[in-house]
């Protein structure tokens, strides 16, 4: 798992391409990546995020929110 910003991005290796791909988990948009290396791998992470971001603020959107991974309920 890696983290940026408060997003995870769960990875994987396919071994046959010599490829690691992927994806942030915590919320419910699209965001993927990849890398051959662990270094390009992160920086590909990062800048997919960055990518997000800055895609959202062009369309005038709020990012979606990384989940927290709680839930709370309050009772009386």
């Amino acid at each position: 798992m890696m983290e940026y910003k408060g997003y995870v991005g769960k990875v994987e290796l396919d071994d046959e391409d010599g490829l690691f791909y992927g994806e942030v988990v915590n919320t419910r948009d699209v965001i993927t990546f990849q890398g051959r290396s662990v270094d390009e791998l992160r920086g590909a992470f990062q800048d997919s995020i960055e990518d997000y971001l800055e895609f959202c603020a062009e369309r005038g959107e709020d990012p979606d929110k990384p989940f927290s991974g709680t839930f709370s309920v309050r009772l009386s």
